[in-house]
């Protein structure tokens, strides 16, 4: 059942072009699905995250054993020869059980049943010779989608190109941030606290089963995406904006630092979830339900934290499903959508106070180059360097005229982020 539920959740991804935790999310309320243990979900989950990170090298395996290419409308046999070929290649299950149930699988679908040969003689070449393709590959560049490499090589260099796509790799660890006493419940934990206050666990498992959880100690949020709420310093007291807030991990940063938090999203259902963690956290939060680009508060905000709509490349890390969703034209979309919002957020900004534009974005035009074109721009609009000394951020995520740019490597891992603070002269 978990290898079905894996085929399941890939072709989602891959045919259907939906999210993986949409999916992953939606399978349980399917029948097939519905009565899985959770261990079997967790071991489906596992061979469809390492399958979506290592999608190049697989298809590269499997292309070198088939005679032609599988027809378009064979997408479940494909599924499932991707989740097997992982299983044989860069997990520890056994050659006989990977293979011997891809077949029965295969066998067991009308849209499969006729390639269930096919399916048993690939996989069997795959993992004769797993060991001799795996030393000739270049991982780097077969897992990443090409027009994404390109970007990143374009933008960062290939050194750098290589580091970020071998993070992409790597597990994450399991990222908290605390309302007080981070250090007590690190040791709790048995986690560490990060510099800048982020406790960074090892070990895994259902996060409403970490002890602290149901008494709201903490919520889960990578260490990178914790930076943008800091840079607008001490907000106790202030009235502080977050404008596209949901699902909630910024919001409740700046709720515990002691501000009068005003959230506003789109979304109603995730307006919804940032309302249960705030209610799980004990945070007293304003939430508004309005498109940010045309909401008009009475009164302008100290302080602004606008987290904008972006393509999410810098998450790869943790949803390797998005270098397989996303293309260059949303990056180019999304970037005209960060520069209305951002246009508009600074109208709501009193003269005076801050303003910090964040994306999870690797790509420059989700950053670096937006805030260039807006200073060039704005005669009143001005940036404020970040100090990483005062935050105890590691200097290289401080670019040289004073914005972050996290990158997926760094720290020991996080995701990639950029954020600017800005202010109305």
């Amino acid at each position: 059942m978990a290898r079905r539920l894996a085929v399941f959740l890939l072709k989602s991804v891959l045919h259907d072009h939906q999210s993986f935790d949409e999916a992953f999310a939606g399978s349980s309320a399917r029948d097939a699905f519905a009565a899985m243990e959770s261990r079997d979900r967790a071991f489906a989950r596992a061979i469809a995250t390492i399958a979506l990170r290592r999608l190049g090298q697989v298809e590269d395996m499997l292309a070198r054993f088939l005679e032609k290419p599988l027809a378009a409308d064979a997408f479940e046999a494909r599924a499932i020869l991707i989740a097997g070929a992982t299983q044989l290649a860069f997990m520890d299950v056994a050659p006989h059980a990977a293979i011997g149930l891809a077949v029965e699988q295969a066998k067991a679908s009308r849209f499969s049943r006729h390639l269930g040969g096919l399916i048993n003689a690939v996989l069997r070449r795959v993992n004769e010779n797993k060991a001799a393709i795996l030393s000739e590959q270049d991982a780097a560049v077969l897992n990443t989608p090409a027009w994404l490499w390109e970007r990143w090589v374009a933008a960062y260099g290939e050194a750098t190109a290589r580091e970020i796509t071998g993070a992409h790799l790597e597990e994450p660890p399991l990222d908290l941030s605390v309302k007080a006493d981070a250090a007590t419940w690190a040791a709790k934990l048995e986690g560490e606290v990060l510099p800048w206050g982020s406790v960074r666990l090892s070990h895994k498992g259902r996060v409403e089963e970490i002890e602290g959880y149901a008494e709201g100690a903490w919520w889960v949020q990578d260490a990178a995406a914790a930076i943008p709420a800091l840079l607008l310093g001490d907000i106790a007291g202030k009235r502080v904006a977050d404008l596209c807030a949901a699902p909630g991990g910024k919001t409740a940063q700046l709720a515990a630092a002691g501000a009068q938090v005003t959230s506003v999203d789109i979304s109603a259902s995730r307006l919804r979830r940032l309302g249960e963690n705030a209610a799980r956290l004990g945070l007293s939060v304003e939430i508004v339900k309005a498109n940010v680009g045309d909401w008009q508060p009475k009164d302008c905000f100290e302080a602004i934290l606008l987290d904008a709509p972006c393509s999410a490349t810098g998450t790869i890390r943790r949803n390797p499903d998005i270098a397989y969703l996303k293309t260059a034209e949303d990056i180019a979309a999304l970037a005209r959508v960060q520069k209305r919002l951002l246009a508009h957020a600074l109208t709501l900004l009193a003269p005076g106070g801050t303003l910090v534009f964040a994306t999870c974005s690797l790509e420059p035009e989700e950053g670096e180059a937006q805030i260039a074109a807006l200073l060039a721009d704005r005669a009143d609009v001005r940036l404020l360097p970040v100090d990483a000394a005062a935050l105890n951020l590691p200097p290289e995520v401080v670019t040289p005229n004073g914005c972050l740019r996290t990158l997926p490597f760094h720290a020991g891992g996080m995701d990639g982020f950029f954020a600017a603070r800005l202010t109305r002269i």
